[in-house]
């Protein structure tokens, strides 16, 4: 006995565990009390731990009607499986703490009294800096080129927006004022977005999009085609720029 107890242990059984699959094992079919005299272990140990080996599948229970149940190792196979298993549920943990690291990050920086800031490249990271606005309800507020938005990122934009419609959402939208700009948000949304137009004339192309939401600013660029996203968790930051955009607001063009 004991023979295999440390190769157990390192797949995430216990040692009462292991011990007991093994003999089981080893010595075919048993009731609890036979095991309970074969292991160091106390009864209620040993029926503790039999449960927990039926839950993971490692050993199969039988109880006939008026008799002591038995109880019997699964095939050593299980142990593959339950690898599997786990392999899956550390890469489901790991996805997610990804996509609470940032917001885990804010909680760090804000308690040590410095800004939270959080990076992100690529599409993948851009559609997580487009998704951090949906975690909150409550408006939000954005400047944007939506031609580069069309251009760069429509499939990620589409879902995006489809969520935000679907969580009811409302945002205001500053929009650079050009023909595509115009056309574009003809049917865009409307029910949760509300448009206005920044003339030519006093702004360059953004190539960018900011969003104001929540105590935060995050930004998306798409200069060169290389996108990166950014995001800002400061209540001063976001007081500024959410005062900014209010002031511009009242002076951008109604979407005709």
């Amino acid at each position: 006995m004991a023979q295999f107890i440390q190769q157990l242990t390192a797949l995430g059984l216990d040692y009462q565990q292991a011990s007991i699959y093994e003999l089981l094992l080893a010595e075919g079919t048993l009731k609890a009390g036979q095991i309970a005299k074969k292991t160091p272990f106390k009864r209620g140990l040993v029926y503790k731990t039999l449960e927990e080996l039926s839950t993971i599948g490692l050993i199969e229970k039988k109880e006939p009607p008026k008799k002591v149940a038995t109880f019997t190792a699964a095939h050593p196979s299980k142990l593959s499986q339950l690898i599997d298993q786990q392999i899956k549920e550390k890469q489901d943990a790991k996805k997610g703490i990804a996509d609470d690291l940032g917001d885990l990050t804010s909680l760090y920086n804000l308690a040590n009294g410095k800004p939270g800031v959080e990076f992100y490249e690529g599409k993948s990271g851009v559609e997580h800096v487009l998704n951090d606005t949906l975690k909150k309800k409550g408006e939000i507020y954005t400047y944007a080129d939506i031609e580069a938005v069309s251009h760069n990122i429509k499939s990620i934009n589409d879902t995006y927006v489809k969520k935000r419609a679907n969580l009811g959402i409302p945002k205001k939208a500053l929009i650079l004022d050009t023909p595509f700009a115009r056309d574009y948000m003809k049917t865009y949304h409307k029910t949760v977005t509300d448009t206005r137009l920044i003339s030519n004339e006093e702004a360059p192309p953004f190539r960018s999009i900011m969003e104001i939401y929540d105590g935060k600013i995050s930004y998306i660029t798409f200069e060169n085609e290389i996108m990166v996203g950014m995001i800002i968790q400061d209540q001063a930051i976001y007081e500024m720029h959410k005062y900014l955009f209010e002031f511009m607001w009242n002076r951008g063009k109604f979407l005709k």
